[in-house]
């Protein structure tokens, strides 16, 4: 994770920078053994939005654009408390794991002699908190919010080695110039973890003047507006993606019914495919632009609701028939024309029930961006919205059109 949700999408203005922050921040920078690039510079100028990093000459590929020594790394076990954090690891335990460094980010801020400080600098948003820690006049549930929100979109996680699947997963850390990046699924540059440092590294040539972007991960346009609190414009979202609920193939599935047995039948199947722990009641298929991203639950259950009787109690008495997958059944975007015509069926009459839950249809859409005097009217929320259903009716039209 990387930025907060106060990087609205606003371009810098020349001449409007104040670069005390930026000043304070490189010269921390320096102090820490934190390398910069002479290629790259931290600024609100030239940037989609807040603060950024903009390339100062070309970069190739592969290029390093900083490094970030791991004693600069603001986590529970580098802050000035983090004895104290040990000593309570049990009582701080969390789903999250975020606990530890919420109490260390908290500490910090509040320290007058704090090693990070400048690097707080660069987060007009919080400010400086001028009481003691756990001061009465501190708590409350406004700072929390702050400290979450800043933790969710700040912070980063270690990914864990391959042999190390079966521990815990890595406590997050705050990453002093990775979290100044702003996200973009086709991102130019990437974080690279190794024993002494993290190093930020161009996977894409970078252009002169254009921004550097890090990537918050493969987030979909709703899950970006969630957690960071904007979107990226279609087709922007190469990581976009479109639900289908899971009851939604069973509603599609059950209007083929015609007799009562049929439908008796219809619901055996489906709590078959719950036993196989393939479908839920609160579950949803996942539609990716280029993949379907539950192929295998997807796959299974239209082949459980499609097969003829007596072969689903084939099925059925042995448990599936193991792994029995075939390249005709594979639902990949790409294979979805070439599956059997009741599966296409069923799968389209589900996105025909899916778009029916949108209070509006594609052209709609379409009609509200193409006219910038209209767009222009709606509330930065109305946008964002828009930008949300536009990208996930597109999705579902793309699979009208692959099962017609």
């Amino acid at each position: 994770m990387a930025t907060q949700a106060k990087r609205r999408r606003v371009a810098g203005l020349a001449g409007s920078e104040d670069p005390a922050p930026v000043a304070s921040f490189l010269s921390w920078c320096r102090r820490v053994g934190l390398e910069l690039s002479p290629k790259v510079a931290v600024s609100r100028q030239g940037t989609v939005a807040g603060y950024g990093m903009v390339a100062r000459e070309s970069v190739q590929p592969g290029e390093l654009l900083f490094a970030v020594p791991r004693a600069a790394l603001l986590s529970q076990h580098t802050c000035s408390i983090s004895g104290l954090l040990e000593r309570e690891r049990g009582a701080l335990q969390s789903q999250s794991g975020w606990v530890p460094l919420l109490l260390a980010l908290l500490h910090e801020l509040q320290a007058p002699a704090s090693p990070w400080s400048p690097y707080f600098a660069l987060w007009p948003e919080l400010g400086r908190l001028e009481h003691p820690m756990f001061c009465p006049r501190v708590r409350s549930l406004e700072l929390y919010r702050q400290l979450v929100a800043l933790v969710m979109a700040y912070s980063f996680q270690e990914p864990l080695e391959e042999e190390d699947d079966e521990k815990e997963p890595n406590s997050p850390l705050m990453v002093p110039a990775a979290d100044v990046l702003n996200h973009l699924a086709n991102h130019n540059a990437n974080l690279e973890y190794s024993p002494n440092c993290l190093r930020m590294v161009a996977t894409q040539p970078i252009p002169k003047g254009h921004e550097i972007f890090n990537t918050y991960g493969q987030m979909a346009n709703w899950q970006l507006i969630h957690m960071y609190g904007f979107t990226e414009p279609y087709p922007d979202n190469t990581d976009d993606t479109a639900d289908i609920q899971m009851v939604t193939v069973r509603e599609a599935a059950l209007q083929g019914t015609k007799v009562e047995a049929e439908r008796l039948l219809l619901y055996e199947r489906w709590d078959f495919l719950c036993k196989l722990e393939m479908v839920g009641e609160e579950g949803a298929f996942v539609i990716g632009r280029e993949e379907v991203l539950t192929e295998e639950e997807l796959a299974m259950t239209l082949k459980v609701l499609c097969m003829p009787a007596e072969e689903f109690r084939e099925f059925k008495d042995q448990d599936g028939w193991g792994d029995d997958k075939r390249e005709e059944d594979s639902l990949t975007i790409t294979n979805i024309p070439k599956l059997k015509a009741s599966w296409r069926q069923l799968l389209r009459d589900s996105v025909l029930l899916t778009l029916q839950t949108y209070a509006t249809d594609l052209k709609t859409e379409q009609d509200l961006l193409s006219s910038k005097e209209v767009y222009a009217t709606l509330s930065w929320r109305e946008q964002q919205a828009l930008q949300v259903r536009y990208g996930q009716k597109m999705i579902l039209h793309q699979l009208l059109e692959l099962t017609n």
